[in-house]
């Protein structure tokens, strides 16, 4: 036995289990004073964050939420959702952020699946929760939540009804509610659904632990100094907003919350506040880069624009570099918390001709920070691929910001964890300096507006028409997008259908951001065995 092996024991001094939520708790004590949030004419210091996080816990365990119960909301981005992430934790409980873009159906499967408690819904989707209700079996308690800046009236009544308010539940909490740290940092804290691209989607499931981690990883990987001032374009429910609802806490940064994401309002609020940050789609991009000369501002400085999802086209970071954006491409999972890969720029790369710079931006790039490895694997072998920029195989993850793993899954999540790596599903190459660059997804999923959406959902609900004989779904270059369903569609003989039809048919089985954009009638190509061929029917897409 070692020397270090006797009377080094870990004990309550030296060993706290990580959580983010301690961040809030120190941003409150170091910088109480300092503006934390902001929304509209509302203004909360850390001080004030900190307590309202502890009342709104305070509340809901005297509601009878505890450890291991799962609270979900239908927010926007506003302080309620930022709220939620502290205090529904430091009951113990587990947060399920819900999309807010998503059809009754699907909100109702994760209700029940997830075995939501509680559901607190903002007024503006009162009609999308109350139909979700309808079809779930569970009906959990459900509380109303009303921005004062932007009121949307009461629920309707054609649903069940909220049997409390949202303010009324924070202030009955109390103030100094003593919230204790999970017992374990591998407890879970939140619940994100994947968009269901082979079926129902899957529930991951975050910890304290990795959460924490991120915090940090988001901090070093996109070069954040203390204090910075974050817009929240990018949606918190999408991976717990990249885990910035925490980050932010930890180096006593501002948030600006912003309900929609319009042109103006974005000026509006990067001029008025300073903002340093915000991340999002390359869709955030296309708004900002296509405003109306009424509707910008000149910046008060550069501004880190972080985008995920498809590489921008070099004429988009060109102009967002005119426009005083310096952005930054990440790629990531919602099973990997968000971005986990980063296109760290080397500086020596400036120097670059501008086409060659291009070509190194649109690699996705290497391993975030608190990830250990990042490889392109064969995923039978499970043996690395050469790093040559040619080879392709499966990329896969290994390190402390991965998901606990699907909830009441097992088979899935042992399939994604085989061989001690994460498998994304995603093919790309290793470059020989060690960036990766995706290639293809093996599932097909189209990325619009930084939304999954599974090309196999579309097709069945395309399939139901009734002049449809035979139809594939693939992904169709968009500049405001990014990329969006395409249709190819063989009709059935003697029938016939228009585009305007199928896009309006679609409409009533599918999520509005799922609609197929383009619908093309032709004969689908196959292989001898019968197989549509996918890969020509790409090529189509991108050059219609």
């Amino acid at each position: 036995m070692s020397i270090y092996s006797f009377g080094l024991d870990r004990n309550p001094a030296n060993y706290q289990p990580l959580t983010p939520l301690a961040f809030l708790r120190r941003a409150a004590r170091v910088w109480p004073d300092h503006p934390a949030v902001v929304h509209g004419g509302l203004r909360l210091t850390y001080r004030q964050f900190d307590e309202r996080a502890r009342r709104l816990a305070s509340g809901l365990a005297r509601m009878g939420i505890r450890k291991g119960d799962t609270v979900a909301v239908i927010f926007a981005n506003t302080p309620a959702m930022l709220e939620a992430h502290y205090g529904v934790p430091m009951t113990g409980a587990v947060l399920n952020t819900i999309n807010t873009r998503l059809d009754a159906a699907t909100i109702a499967f994760q209700i029940d699946h997830g075995e939501a408690k509680l559901l607190i819904v903002d007024r503006e989707f009162a009609a999308l929760a109350q139909a979700a209700l309808k079809l779930a079996s569970r009906q959990p308690t459900l509380i109303e939540y009303d921005d004062p800046e932007f009121s949307h009236g009461p629920f309707g009544t054609d649903g069940p009804q909220p049997q409390l308010e949202y303010e009324a539940l924070v202030q009955s909490g109390d103030p100094a509610f003593d919230w204790a740290h999970p017992a374990d940092e591998w407890d879970a804290i939140s619940l994100n659904y994947t968009s269901g691209t082979t079926g129902n989607p899957k529930g991951v499931v975050y910890s304290h632990r990795g959460a924490a981690l991120m915090c940090f990883a988001n901090t070093l990987a996109a070069a954040i100094p203390p204090h910075p001032v974050y817009l929240w374009t990018l949606p918190m429910f999408h991976c717990n907003g990249w885990c910035f609802p925490w980050t932010l806490s930890a180096i006593g940064g501002t948030h600006v919350c912003l309900r929609w994401v319009r042109a103006r309002a974005m000026y509006d609020a990067i001029a008025e506040h300073g903002v340093t940050h915000l991340c999002g789609a390359p869709i955030v991009m296309s708004t900002l880069l296509a405003a109306k000369p009424d509707d910008m501002r000149p910046l008060p400085g550069r501004v880190s624009f972080i985008t995920a999802a498809a590489p921008p086209p070099e004429s988009v970071l060109a102009a967002m570099a005119e426009a005083g954006f310096d952005v930054t491409h990440v790629y990531g999972l919602t099973e990997t918390y968000g971005p986990a890969v980063v296109n760290s720029w080397k500086a020596e790369w400036n120097a670059l001709p501008a086409a060659e710079q291009a070509r190194l931006k649109a690699r996705q790039g290497v391993n975030y920070p608190g990830e250990d490895d990042l490889a392109v694997m064969d995923p039978v072998t499970m043996q690395k691929v050469p790093a040559d920029g040619e080879t392709m195989g499966e990329v896969m993850f290994r390190g402390n910001i991965g998901m606990k793993g699907y909830l009441k899954n097992r088979t899935a999540t042992e399939e994604a964890f085989a061989g001690g790596w994460f498998h994304s599903g995603d093919l790309g190459v290793m470059h020989p300096d060690g960036y990766i660059q995706l290639k293809d997804r093996s599932k097909d999923i189209i990325i619009s507006g930084g939304e999954n959406i599974s090309s196999i959902e579309v097709e069945d609900a395309l399939f139901k028409h009734p002049a449809v004989a035979l139809v594939a779904v693939v992904a169709r270059p968009d500049p405001k997008w990014g990329e969006h369903p395409c249709a190819f569609i063989e009709v059935k003989s003697g029938a016939a259908a228009t585009e305007e039809e199928i896009i309006a048919f679609a409409r009533n089985h599918l999520a509005s951001f799922k609609l197929p954009r383009t619908v093309v009638f032709d004969e689908l190509p196959k292989t001898s065995t019968g197989k549509i061929q996918k890969f020509v029917l790409r090529q189509r897409a991108k050059a219609l």
